[in-house]
């Protein structure tokens, strides 16, 4: 028997992932079947089942992926020398989300924004989920906390608020327009990016004295 490639089996696991993914989007996770992937797919039971034991796994594995995924992207733009602005930032990782598989889309959108919707509300009957969606948040807070202090430490934003309240609150504000995006549609990553740079323009950096005291 010849043997499968990994990049066989790699392959087969992304299509699985991705006509899940498709699956979920377009109907939920409660009313889609491990029967509406397989046809999604076009592939058996058996092929399946052999990557994935259920539609539990499934959607624990695409969780995981995007978090990752979103995780990733902040380290490398925080990694950039010098910083761009924060708008500049968050609107690279917001669209690298959103972009991750071109193909993926729901009535012309991408899927990302409402199967992350469904992702929430799942973690509230199901405590597995939550689990996961609990470990994959606290690998993207670590990066944001870090951004935050690159800023704070270049003197381009305030620096006598805790980097946790404004990584917390940034997060808050991207999940915010995720909620938007899969509810109403219609607004472009331009549009949170030229939101963020408004708010922005309500302070600049704390001022030190002297002394070392920090003034806002």
């Amino acid at each position: 028997m010849a043997r499968v490639s990994q990049e066989h089996l790699d392959a087969r696991r992304r299509q699985i992932l991705d006509g899940a993914a498709l699956c979920f989007a377009r109907n939920g996770f409660h009313a889609t079947s491990m029967q509406d992937v397989l046809k999604e797919v076009d592939l058996s039971a058996g092929a399946v089942y052999r990557y994935f034991s259920g539609k539990e796994e499934l959607i624990a594995a695409i969780v995981t992926e995007v978090l990752q995924e979103v995780g990733d992207a902040f380290r490398t733009a925080g990694e950039q020398n010098p910083l761009p602005p924060l708008d500049v930032i968050v609107g690279e990782v917001m669209g690298r989300m959103l972009g991750l598989r071109p193909g993926l889309t729901h009535e012309g959108a991408a899927i990302f924004p409402r199967l992350i919707v469904q992702v929430w509300a799942e973690t509230l009957r199901d405590a597995e989920l939550s689990k996961v969606l609990a470990e994959g948040y606290a690998k993207v807070h670590e990066p944001w906390v870090r951004l935050v202090e690159r800023y704070q430490e270049a003197g381009l934003m305030r620096a006598d608020v805790p980097a946790e309240s404004v990584a917390r609150t940034m997060i808050a504000a991207a999940q915010g327009f995720i909620a938007q995006m899969a509810l109403f549609g219609g607004a472009s990553v331009d549009v949170f990016q030229e939101g963020l740079r408004g708010l922005m323009s309500l302070g600049g950096p704390a001022r030190r004295d002297p002394g070392g005291s920090q003034a806002g």
